[in-house]
């Protein structure tokens, strides 16, 4: 059973949320602006909070990446609230966590209901990449690189797709006050997303976290810059840089991740004010020039694992020209658009960048 439900949480006169064990499964996100609490805090003064999920570690920490639970503690749940904040991005760790937590709850012989409280999404509506075209991570469902979609409408794709049966309700991103009083970067989502221009850098910016090149992880600015200690700055080079982008030579030096206390090289990319920006594609064409300059640039297989896509790879390897590329990402991009449509529940659609 699925509902997509248009007043707040707060509103709810569900049993399970009145009367039942609830379970909150959130992260920093999850602030009232209204009620000046917490999501959970609702159920604590309720007195029917039975356990809340989220990061171990405090906020904007390293390692502050997952949400760990256990079958067990989710047993004898009558209701499960999720309120986090997605980044757009299929290789998102909080949301792959909520993905873990609704197949887990399948398994269970008498599953909660699962409440999603839903929040726009940081990246918009733009579409960029391809699905999955192997199994991959158990937990990331078939959803393009940036993907478009809310929160809600992912878990509504993921629901159908694992064949789940018990309740699924989405609490609509236009019913809380937060969502229109702060955008949806003002609360950083995760220890590497710190504001407003990490989203439109993250979709293909995630996958030098595969590489020998650091997205200055470990920096105030991570995905914004790209750097290693073996990058030089030449004159003459001939960066690929789309229409709308800068890329200033710049240099830093992480506190934590690759190349930590190093002095790195590297560029900034910035992007001008309205340019529509296709980072995966972008970040192909970087590793590509990479690849060509530098013996010490490697692809190491996590890469592999989050692109998720021979083809895209054999551009930078050389199987596949630019124009190639550009025609398959676009022949792809609109299948996972007309199946994304399937799954929305809002008046945006989501689009892809001509």
């Amino acid at each position: 059973m699925f509902s997509f439900r248009t007043t707040p949480l707060e509103d709810q006169l569900d049993k399970a949320l009145l009367e039942g064990r609830v379970g909150c499964f959130c992260t920093q996100n999850c602030w009232d602006t209204a009620k000046g609490r917490f999501m959970y805090d609702l159920f604590r003064e309720r007195g029917n909070l039975a356990a809340i999920f989220s990061p171990a570690e405090t906020e904007l920490s390293q390692g502050t990446d997952h949400i760990s639970f256990s079958r067990e503690q989710i047993s004898g749940l009558d209701a499960i609230v999720v309120e986090i904040q997605d980044a757009g991005s299929r290789y998102f760790n909080y949301t792959e966590d909520v993905f873990h937590l609704m197949s887990v709850m399948k398994s269970l012989d008498s599953s909660p209901s699962l409440y999603i409280v839903d929040h726009m999404n940081p990246a918009g509506r733009v579409v960029e990449g391809t699905v999955p075209k192997d199994d991959g991570d158990t937990f990331i469902p078939k959803v393009a690189h940036r993907h478009g979609l809310t929160l809600g409408e992912l878990c509504n794709l993921y629901y159908v797709e694992i064949g789940a049966r018990y309740p699924l309700h989405v609490i609509s991103a236009n019913a809380t006050d937060s969502n229109k009083q702060l955008l949806p970067w003002t609360i950083a989502p995760a220890s590497d997303f710190p504001g407003m221009f990490t989203s439109y850098m993250y979709s293909g910016g995630a996958l030098w976290n595969g590489t020998s090149i650091t997205p200055a992880i470990g920096t105030a600015r991570p995905y914004e810059y790209i750097g290693a200690p073996f990058i030089k700055h030449g004159k003459f080079d001939v960066l690929p840089v789309p229409a709308g982008v800068m890329m200033r030579p710049c240099s830093f030096t992480p506190a934590f991740g690759r190349y930590a206390g190093e002095k790195c090289y590297g560029y900034q990319i910035m992007l001008e004010p309205g340019a529509e920006y296709h980072s995966l594609i972008h970040t192909l064409q970087l590793m590509k020039f990479f690849a060509g300059r530098y013996s010490q640039f490697e692809l190491y297989s996590d890469f592999y694992d989050m692109l998720a896509d021979p083809s895209l790879a054999s551009f930078i390897e050389g199987g596949m020209n630019f124009p190639q590329l550009k025609e398959y990402i676009k022949v792809e991009e609109q299948k996972w658009i007309r199946k994304a449509k399937r799954y929305i529940l809002y008046d945006v659609q989501p689009f892809r960048i001509k």
